[in-house]
């Protein structure tokens, strides 16, 4: 089932790996014509041009973009027990991690009377996307929200598409998500114009504000995507996500059955998702191909899982050894990497490039997507070379404060004026030499 790429002979170099490994080609800039009316809309118009969009593509209009507040108490009521028992866990080891990751203030003393002091400070206000077409994601809810609120962000919204199956309401368990962490406001709408709304704000149909945010969070189609790269700079975004990618690095010592139920698992998502299996066993790779052929067919999303392992985003690459594979992985930058190799906790820590790595038999990525405690919101398309997944630090500002004294001003003067003269630039040298000017 899946395409093979040999590369036992030799392994190409990292700029020839990054055309020859699979890939999910998504072309933002391609939907970018269709996407800049509706910011613009939504820009004009605010919520009645949102509202106007989400009938179009959602095929229904709530009365209100604000989901009224008693909402959240009756979806989390509704909620299957097992469902909120998992939520709860999910949440609860969530804040575990991402409470570690909460940064301090630092001072440093440079001179005697000079100090820096950074101070790290949340994000105003923040609009935290959750999809809902393929799929329902409550625990994207959990990843977006836990960081925002250990970070100490003040004020945020959950943004979710409309439901024509609940009378326009974002899924139920979406809802029950947010009132298990405590959040309050959540809009009813999607796609490109919930992002230029979360951007531009404005006043809701019942006459409510709808505060515009400062940074958007969360996954979302290639629509959301584009919105996101209209929109940055006008408020902050984390990432533009593509289609969700697992590639798992395996040798000999790998069980077919768990590399082809965790490449499945990624593959359920979306038929653009992509699923990689790096290997220096044949015999594994046909063991796997033999589970997949049996697998996808008895998945319940057998057509799509059977498009996205058969695209040109997924296959199996046969390398000599794991030490190439290595090179392989670390080339494609996988958003989720799974090592199931002899010796994998040492394997993995060789990893440079990857947006979280899985270790071992009993650490398959589905375990991160929902109750591992990290995050899943992270970079895909090989932006792990250069990309964290979202975490607490993404709502969070480093400020620099400088506090220098006189006499310690007056002891650096020198290098200042004379740095400012070589950049040609004298008068940042005068502000500084302007002080002292009648002192001793």
């Amino acid at each position: 089932m899946l395409t093979r790429t040999d590369l036992r002979s030799a392994v190409p170099s990292p700029v020839e790996l990054r055309t020859a490994l699979p890939r999910a080609q998504v072309d933002v800039d391609a939907v970018l014509h269709q996407v800049r009316p509706i910011v613009d809309a939504v820009r004009e118009r605010g919520a009645e041009a949102a509202l106007e969009f989400g009938e179009r593509f959602d095929h229904v209009r709530p009365a209100t973009v604000r989901v009224p507040a008693d909402e959240l108490p009756k979806a989390l009521a509704g909620l299957d027990p097992a469902v909120r028992a998992g939520l709860e866990e999910s949440i609860e080891r969530a804040r575990r991690v991402h409470a570690d990751q909460r940064r301090v203030d630092t001072t440093t003393k440079v001179v005697p009377g000079g100090t820096v002091t950074e101070r790290w400070v949340p994000v105003g206000r923040v609009g935290l996307y959750v999809p809902g077409g393929l799929a329902v994601y409550p625990s994207s809810v959990v990843m977006n929200v836990v960081p925002a609120q250990t970070a100490g962000v003040e004020s945020l919204v959950v943004c979710s598409p409309a439901q024509a199956e609940f009378g326009g309401l974002p899924h139920p368990a979406i809802l029950a998500a947010a009132e298990l962490l405590g959040v309050e406001e959540v809009w009813a709408v999607g796609g490109a114009h919930g992002v230029a709304l979360m951007t531009y704000g404005g006043l809701d149909t019942d006459g409510g504000e709808l505060a515009p945010v400062d940074l958007v969070t969360g996954p979302g189609n290639i629509y959301v995507t584009a919105a996101k790269r209209l929109l940055r700079g006008l408020v902050g975004i984390d990432s533009e996500a593509g289609p969700t990618e697992i590639a798992v690095l395996a040798d000999a010592t790998a069980d077919p059955v768990h590399v082809a139920t965790d490449l499945i698992s990624q593959a359920e998502h979306d038929p653009l998702a992509a699923s990689v299996l790096v290997t220096d066993s044949v015999e594994l790779a046909d063991a796997v191909d033999a589970e997949l052929a049996v697998r996808v067919k008895a998945t319940k999303h057998s057509e799509r899982v059977a498009t996205a392992l058969s695209g040109t985003q997924s296959g199996c690459v046969l390398v000599s050894s794991v030490e190439d594979g290595l090179r392989v992985v670390d080339a494609y930058a996988a958003e989720h990497l799974e090592i199931q190799t002899a010796d994998a906790s040492a394997v993995a820590a060789r990893v440079r490039n990857a947006g979280a790595v899985f270790v071992g038999a009993w650490s398959p990525v589905s375990l991160g997507d929902y109750c591992a405690g990290s995050n899943h919101v992270l970079p895909t398309g090989g932006c792990a070379r250069h990309s964290s997944g979202l975490s607490v630090q993404t709502f969070l500002r480093g400020i620099h404060v400088v506090e220098y004294t006189e006499d310690a001003l007056r002891a650096v003067a020198g290098h200042v004026v004379a740095l400012a003269n070589a950049e040609d630039l004298p008068a940042h040298g005068e502000a500084v030499a302007a002080r002292f000017e009648g002192r001793s």
